[in-house]
């Protein structure tokens, strides 16, 4: 089993920025990719970026250009830096991570509000 724990969310200014922190703990050694999803009050979950343990990465549409992603092979810790924030990216943020299996964080709360 992995176990994903993510934080960083928060309340911030439309124009703003967030960086999300998820750490992976548990079977670690299994994962090649991680990244992260989101879920607006009533839409679908859907993905934001991922990168795999080679540091390529992809990237929503909607976040290219605003966001990055990185990772930190040694602190088993992948980050979401999340820059000029639009109120359409309020979202519940979930962490996630592949490998033998599909694993998810209990998600953070970005709210993006003036």
């Amino acid at each position: 089993q992995v176990q994903l724990v993510e934080s960083g969310g928060g309340l911030v200014q439309p124009g703003g920025s967030l960086r999300l922190s998820c750490a992976a703990s548990g079977r670690i050694f299994s994962i090649n990719v991680m990244g992260w999803y989101r879920q607006a009050p009533g839409k679908e979950r859907e993905l934001v970026a991922v990168t795999t343990s080679g540091s390529s990465a992809n990237y929503a549409e909607s976040v290219k250009g605003r966001f990055t992603i990185s990772r930190d092979n040694a602190k088993n810790t992948v980050y979401l830096q999340m820059n000029s924030l639009k109120p359409e990216d309020t979202a519940v943020y979930y962490c996630y991570a592949a490998g033998y299996n599909n694993y998810w964080g209990r998600g953070t709360q970005v709210t993006v509000s003036s």
